[in-house]
């Protein structure tokens, strides 16, 4: 099983595993992927990034959850044209500065960019400058945190991430929206509290 490197300058970090499945190529069953919840105390974003692929148009979205399921905030925006890669970077900062906002201090963060989460996790240097100035703040940010854990789920664990972000592409500026989910994620919303399990084919 492979493990996040403890190399995040926290006051605390906790080391979960990369959800990469090492048997994959051992097995033709599909995968299940269900959303989970954090621990008692804990706040979990979800974040995502959005990019039209002839248009480079790009927009981020996150929502918040805590132990309960319970939606505490989202976010959508519409950030012009740029990469995939960068859209994802751009979607956890602006979810880190939310973190801040609003003083949650034991935070999961959770994306479905494999390679977002190693370059974070391993602390890498990338040579595209927008990218390594998203990279820069964000590794400003999480040691503001007093604990701190950071993960990859399949794109069938992050729909409500996915949701807002996509969202983002109609926004004419940045929305957030605070106890109160936008109607367009409440099923996405709701079958992550139950617990729905999707089947992923490898």
């Amino acid at each position: 099983m492979l493990t996040i490197p403890n190399i995040m300058r926290c006051q605390k970090l906790t080391q979960i595993p990369f959800r990469l499945a090492i048997i994959r190529n051992w097995h033709k069953e599909p995968i299940q992927v269900a959303w989970e919840k954090p621990e008692i105390g804990w706040t979990k974003l979800n974040f995502d990034g959005s990019c039209k692929g002839k248009t480079g148009k790009a927009s981020i979205g996150g929502v918040f959850r805590n132990h309960k399921a319970e939606f505490l905030l989202g976010y959508a925006e519409a950030i012009g044209r740029t990469t995939s890669t960068n859209a994802e970077l751009a979607a956890l900062r602006r979810g880190l500065e939310l973190v801040l906002e609003n003083g949650w201090e034991d935070v999961w963060l959770e994306g479905d960019s494999k390679e977002l989460i190693e370059i974070i996790a391993r602390r890498k240097r990338v040579k595209c400058a927008e990218a390594q100035g998203h990279i820069s703040h964000i590794n400003l940010m999480i040691p503001e945190l007093n604990n701190c854990m950071l993960s990859h789920v399949y794109r069938e664990g992050n729909k409500a991430a996915d949701k807002f972000a996509q969202m983002g592409h109609q926004m004419k500026k940045p929305q957030v929206w605070r106890h109160n989910p936008p109607h367009q994620v409440l099923r996405i919303l709701h079958d992550d509290a139950e617990g729905k399990i999707f089947l992923r084919k490898r």
